[in-house]
């Protein structure tokens, strides 16, 4: 395929999808300019890799790639906390200005609790409650059977639910349907 053709399809791809990959992205390295730094990697790796899609599902081949570019990024910030399955979500318990402005108190609540979680229950639930990938596509971001989806998922609810509680949060509408 021609180098302009790819430029084109990549650059029809980032209007699609880049409001998705980079508000994933920010959820798993809480950190705003490195996030639109790992946004702009996953467009440059996905057009000098383009040979290596498979022409099936560009959205979630492109989160596959920001996926990939997140983890390593928290490996080489944090590589004791990356060892030991730890990832924060937020850099403190203290959330900026801006934060503060961006999230109301469930999001608040939601975005803390799940930073508590290992990272294979807050990849699941990103993928499949915040941004509504089917079971198929988070499969395939993550390189799973589609059973281990399904299994994490549940888990990952449960002792989500657990974390809220903790903090004296019960809203029933994150907790429906785990499928």
């Amino acid at each position: 395929m021609e180098r302009e053709i790819i430029r084109d399809k990549i650059h029809n791809w980032y209007f699609d999808y880049s409001n998705d990959i980079f508000n994933y992205v920010f959820f798993i390295v809480g950190e705003r300019e490195q996030a639109k730094d790992i946004l702009q990697d996953t467009f440059i790796r996905a057009f000098n890799n383009f040979n290596s899609f498979d022409g099936r599902n560009a959205k979630s081949w492109l989160f596959r790639i920001a996926r990939n570019l997140s983890i390593d990024h928290l490996r080489r910030k944090k590589p004791i906390r990356y060892f030991l399955d730890y990832f924060p979500l937020v850099t403190s318990n203290d959330p900026g200005p801006e934060q503060i402005a961006m999230l109301n108190e469930t999001e608040r609540q939601l975005y803390v609790s799940m930073s508590k979680l290992k990272r294979d229950y807050r990849d699941v639930i990103i993928l499949r409650k915040i941004k509504e990938f089917s079971i198929s596509e988070s499969a395939q971001i993550l390189g799973w059977k589609e059973n281990k989806v399904k299994v994490t998922l549940f888990r990952a609810m449960k002792e989500l639910k657990i974390e809220l509680e903790k903090e004296g949060y019960t809203n029933e509408t994150v907790f429906r349907r785990s499928e």
